[in-house]
């Protein structure tokens, strides 16, 4: 889960929640320039992270404090199996590009265990699979893959504040185009991007928050009680083209 401190206790967005929020700003890319299986593309990022269960297993930090995800040091081979294997109810176009995702996710992981190598090693050679039996080659899907990295980082950038105040420009990542995009947040709070790479002049995207009052907890089902009864709130992001 993504946590960030407020005034009261905690913001808490769901790891599902924020490849939502990816999968509606992938919908607003330009129309004449989607990348290939669109829809097909669309569902991987609103499912790249289905893995994550929040009301289940430890996520509290050792002082107690909702554990935000950038603190979990632990890797769990069986999650990541379960989840790319998971993906191939949605079909393999699916399943290559959540396969891509934990690749990259875990390339640095590299040599730390026979186990971790092995993971790896076997989502090498899915991927191998899948595009020699959809009849594709590895530039097709990577311009794809470019355009869900994309969205997900975007998705991110929002959900964890990272907007610098001052209507500064941060860069998001390179475009499925090659292109280097920026954002900034302007002076009456919506937001653009440079360069416009999007179907609609105006739209609004959201996701929805926990506002959690308590700031420790005993234990995990503590936590899990609190996050399933405290207040919703909606986050809202108006795009602009400038």
């Amino acid at each position: 889960m993504i946590v960030k401190p407020t005034d009261t206790g905690w913001e808490v967005i769901y790891h599902r929640a924020h490849a939502q929020l990816a999968a509606q700003m992938a919908g607003q890319w330009r129309r004449k320039e989607s990348p290939p299986r669109i829809y097909e593309t669309l569902a991987a990022i609103s499912h790249h992270d289905d893995l994550e269960r929040e009301w289940e297993g430890n996520h509290l930090t050792e002082g107690g404090a909702p554990m935000d995800f950038t603190l979990c040091k632990e890797t769990s081979l069986p999650k990541l199996r379960e989840l790319t294997t998971n993906a191939l109810y949605r079909g393999r176009w699916v399943a290559l590009l959540i396969s891509m995702h934990m690749s990259r996710l875990n390339e640095s992981k590299q040599g730390e265990s026979p186990e971790m190598d092995e993971f790896l090693n076997e989502q090498l050679e899915n991927q191998q699979r899948w595009r020699e039996e959809l009849g594709i080659t590895k530039e097709y899907v990577d311009s794809a893959y470019a355009y869900m990295q994309w969205c997900d980082r975007l998705s991110l950038i929002l959900c964890q504040h990272e907007l610098p105040a001052d209507q500064r420009w941060l860069e998001i990542s390179e475009g499925p185009d090659g292109k280097r995009y920026d954002i900034k947040e302007m002076a009456d709070g919506c937001l653009t991007v440079q360069p416009w790479c999007f179907e609609d002049d105006r739209f609004t995207v959201n996701v929805e928050a926990c506002a959690l009052s308590q700031v420790t907890f005993k234990d995990n089902e503590t936590l899990t009680e609190a996050l399933k009864t405290a207040p919703i709130k909606v986050l809202e992001w108006t795009f602009v083209k400038q």
